[in-house]
């Protein structure tokens, strides 16, 4: 029992991830796999896996990357890869609910194929409703520097926008890129956008630009969200992201529906292709 005051359980997880595979696949594909791991369902504590586990199946590929932990030296880590419908679903069998992979994939493991935005609402009645503004502010922004993007419900309580990008710029600079457009519209539009972290002297929705980062993960499109309802990571069209949408009106049915009836709306972005050179150099001579 995953989700006991929902009366979900891991049977009706691996249920879904069976039917989604076709869809979230792709977005895991050749990309190095964090395990969050939820043992005793989310009444208890995650906890965070990179390296493959003993006793893994030889059949899901590994591929090995030098990592930093915060809390000593660095260390060589060989992380799982979701290539396959076997592998996503070993990894709900090992108590993984929402399913969480690098931005980058193995062959260019320091060239990121997208840029992510971040938005988190406040903790107000109308906290959501203002996190749809400020991503629409976004998409605009966007548009206007000729970069299309893809929303998706983060399936917690905030909003994911994603600008597929050709992977030729690092992490440093998907990481100015973000900053500089978070503080832009910062500047342009305060108390209702803000890039301060500290929650306590924080005052509209937050743009988190510091997600951006090599060997930061994501919980990917379609994915279920530890969270009462057990909801779904569900991609939206841009004109579908209005006032009305709440940020958990989407569990497993509804994104499998989603998918029989408009397809994938996030593979698009799986062509990147978009140059982030041409637009990080206006934002940087937007800066005084």
């Amino acid at each position: 029992m995953l989700f006991p005051g929902d009366g979900v359980t891991k049977g009706d997880l691996f249920e879904y991830y069976r039917d989604v595979a076709t869809a979230i696949v792709p977005h895991l594909r050749g990309r190095p796999f964090t395990m969050k791991r939820w043992r005793e369902g989310i009444a208890g504590q995650a906890f965070f896996q990179k390296q493959a586990p003993k006793g893994m199946p030889s059949w899901i590929k590994t591929r090995q990357f030098r990592t930093w932990p915060r809390e000593g030296d660095s260390r060589l880590v060989d992380f799982p890869l979701v290539d396959d419908e076997l592998a996503l679903l070993w990894m709900v069998q090992m108590h993984c609910i929402d399913m969480n992979a690098w931005y980058s994939r193995v062959d260019k493991p320091h060239r990121p194929d997208f840029v992510l935005f971040d938005l988190d609402p406040p903790d107000s009645r109308n906290g959501f409703e203002l996190a749809v503004r400020v991503a629409h502010l976004v998409r605009e922004a966007l548009e206007k520097l000729e970069l299309r993007s893809y929303v998706k419900t983060s399936g917690a309580d905030g909003i994911h926008v994603l600008v597929p990008i050709a992977r030729r710029s690092t992490f440093d600079d998907t990481y100015e890129f973000a900053e500089l457009l978070s503080r832009e519209l910062e500047a342009e539009h305060p108390g209702l956008v803000t890039t301060e972290w500290l929650k306590k002297k924080r005052r509209g929705v937050l743009v988190d630009h510091r997600q951006n980062g090599w060997g930061k993960t994501i919980a990917s499109v379609y994915s279920v969200r530890p969270k009462p309802a057990a909801p779904v990571s569900t991609p939206l069209r841009w004109e579908e992201l209005s006032e009305r949408v709440r940020p958990r009106d989407f569990g497993r049915r509804e994104a499998l529906e989603r998918i029989e009836r408009h397809g994938d709306l996030f593979e698009p972005a799986l062509g990147g292709g978009q140059p982030l050179g041409p637009a990080l150099r206006a934002l940087r001579s937007n800066v005084p």
